[in-house]
């Protein structure tokens, strides 16, 4: 059974500033050691129930934020950027059984983390068919466009919950809550020991697991700066709606998501 993980930063236990963001940065490192353990604890999972291949993704900024020593054998690494739609689960394909996102956070327009963002933090929404769209949304559906299954999530409460609106099979762990400015996270300890339960219970329910794939898929885009609308709005099928807003309705994921890709 063959399994990929995407780790991002933001929604990991304890992650609150944005320069705990950076790489290099002073408050980095701790984070960057907890976004290792977190990624252990879902490919210990996944290996738990019955992966023999687990790749894992890192899908924050520069793509090389965590020591990948000390995993177990059946893992391997994406890291940096495979520079193509698929974006956060680069090299992702059929042959993949199951997908889990660790680390994830709620999207811009959600007041669920200091950290809120879609893709990046120079657009106030995304929106997919008129709801607001989060990283996780974009990346569960292109994988479902390739029959693999969203299976896992962990990061903010907010996020999780805006999770089961779309597939209440798929499990999640709560590490955090967002208050204005600050978080409360559970130990990290406590997020690797349920992250690690859940992903081998997400695993062995995989064939559960099911996000319905709209038969056209539209994506609107308001970003904060009204130049970036106007600049969107020179790639071939996007409308320019208002000042600061853009939309593109494509015939499949895939399609969207290479949008997606050159104006966000």
């Amino acid at each position: 059974m063959k399994v990929y993980i995407s780790v991002d930063l933001e929604g990991l236990t304890g992650s609150t500033s944005w320069e705990s963001t950076n790489l290099g940065d002073q408050e980095h490192s701790a984070v960057a050691e907890q976004m290792k353990k977190e990624a252990m604890a879902a490919a210990l999972g996944a290996i738990d129930a019955g992966a023999t291949e687990v790749y894992i993704k890192d899908a924050h900024d520069s793509g090389r934020n965590f020591d990948i020593t000390g995993f177990p054998k059946e893992c391997r690494f994406i890291r940096d950027w495979t520079i193509d739609p698929a974006s956060m689960i680069g090299g992702i394909d059929e042959s993949f059984d199951a997908l889990l996102f660790v680390g994830y956070h709620s999207p811009a327009g959600f007041d669920g983390s200091p950290l809120s963002h879609t893709m990046n933090r120079g657009n106030n929404y995304v929106k997919f068919n008129g709801q607001i769209c989060s990283e996780f949304l974009i990346h569960a559906l292109y994988a479902a466009e390739l029959g693999v299954p969203t299976v896992f999530l962990s990061g903010d409460k907010a996020l999780c919950s805006h999770v089961q609106e779309y597939d209440p099979q798929i499990r999640t762990v709560a590490v955090k809550e967002g208050i204005g400015c600050a978080t409360v996270s559970i130990t990290p300890e406590e997020a690797c020991t349920q992250i690690r339960e859940q992903a081998k219970e997400a695993v062995l329910n995989r064939d559960n697991c099911h996000i319905t794939i709209p038969e056209t898929l539209t994506m609107e885009i308001n970003f904060k700066e009204h130049y970036k609308a106007r600049r969107a709005s020179f790639y071939p099928g996007v409308i320019k709606t208002g000042p600061y807003t853009v939309e593109y309705t494509g015939k499949s994921v895939k399609e969207v998501a290479a949008c997606r890709m050159f104006i966000l």
